[in-house]
């Protein structure tokens, strides 16, 4: 077993659940299913939900390493964050958790993309853009897998194991009743909440143990053309965007709000390269000089709501997502 006074400190059933494991850098993210109520009981809990970039930070020796859900080295546009773990870790682990900015004391996807486009330490730290990283379970604690522990008893190891200050904070959580908490976290203007079964083990992958709970209509879209700007716009006019429904990209609308003038230049910029003859789209709309493009880009887009038709009411684009393989996109929709 490893050799830990804190692994040591576990009650004897609860050492039974973990397993030696020497290389603590990355596990597939766990993932929350979107529901459209909450669940009830003395069994769950409910965190803040985020809107932020998901992170898996370790610490190895002197070795820290920030990989965002796809895998990616992700340090360098959080210098600070990898400062603080390599500070206050102290020990083997693997840390998940979810980095954000805030504005007005709200999570900002948009002001975040300030900090996810750059990938320079320098450059990311003059941005002026403060991040936080909110850590809400543990992984692997000095040569151990600790996965397999309740939820709960993750927690507790997180919060002994890690010293939280600076960007460094805990996500706490709340348990009670998940209607009344939802409707408190709507009012407060939050994202919404994730509900999480204090008996379940941490597994790779979407499953029933998380549950995602949503106050706004947001989600990821793949980017498969563009519009020209008109009048004294620039850049572009819109993007026309999907997701994969049995392999195919059904179309789900335009978005020709939320842009400012240097994000429109910038994405038209990245869009140009990804040009190509026809749609990738199943049923494309007939626009006459829409510009095709390669669905690579996944963006985040919110809205108002779904049409009977199956597109999105109010589009506004809120930022690209690095974090998300476009075919893994598809229509979110709360399970039964």
């Amino acid at each position: 077993m490893a050799d830990s006074e804190l692994i040591d400190g576990l009650a004897a059933d609860a050492r039974g659940l973990i397993r030696r494991q020497d290389d603590p850098h990355w596990i597939e993210p766990m993932l929350a299913t979107l529901v459209g109520e909450p669940p009830s009981g003395d069994d769950w809990v409910f965190e803040r939900k985020l809107d932020g970039e998901r992170c898996l930070g370790s610490m190895d020796g002197h070795d820290v390493a920030l990989l965002s859900r796809s895998r990616r080295s992700i340090a360098a546009s959080y210098p600070e964050v990898a400062e603080a773990l390599a500070t206050r870790a102290r020990r083997t682990l693997l840390v998940d958790g979810e980095i954000v900015a805030l504005v007005g004391g709200q999570t900002s996807f948009a002001r975040l993309q300030q900090r996810m486009q750059i990938d320079d330490p320098e450059r990311a730290r003059a941005t002026g853009v403060p991040i936080i990283y909110y850590v809400f379970d543990l992984v692997h604690l000095d040569g151990a897998d600790v996965s397999g522990l309740p939820l709960l008893e993750r927690k507790r190891l997180l919060c002994e194991a890690l010293s939280f200050g600076g960007p460094l904070r805990y996500l706490g959580h709340r348990a009670g009743d998940g209607r009344r908490l939802l409707a408190e976290a709507c009012r407060r203007g939050w994202e919404g909440l994730i509900a999480k079964d204090v008996r379940a083990p941490y597994r790779s992958g979407r499953g029933r143990a998380w549950l995602k709970l949503k106050c706004v209509a947001e989600q990821e879209f793949v980017i498969g053309g563009f519009t020209e700007p008109k009048g004294s716009r620039v850049g572009l006019g819109a993007i026309l965007v999907g997701y994969y429904r049995d392999g195919q990209l059904e179309y789900a609308g335009k978005v020709g709000t939320g842009f400012s003038q240097q994000v429109l230049l910038d994405l038209r910029s990245r869009l140009v390269d990804l040009e190509q003859p026809g749609p990738s789209f199943a049923a494309a709309p007939g626009d006459a000089g829409t510009h095709w493009v390669a669905p690579e880009l996944v963006a985040e887009i919110g809205f108002a709501e779904w049409t009977r038709d199956g597109k999105l009411r109010q589009p506004r684009y809120l930022g690209l997502r690095r974090d998300k393989d476009p075919r893994d996109v598809i229509r979110e929709v709360p399970a039964g």
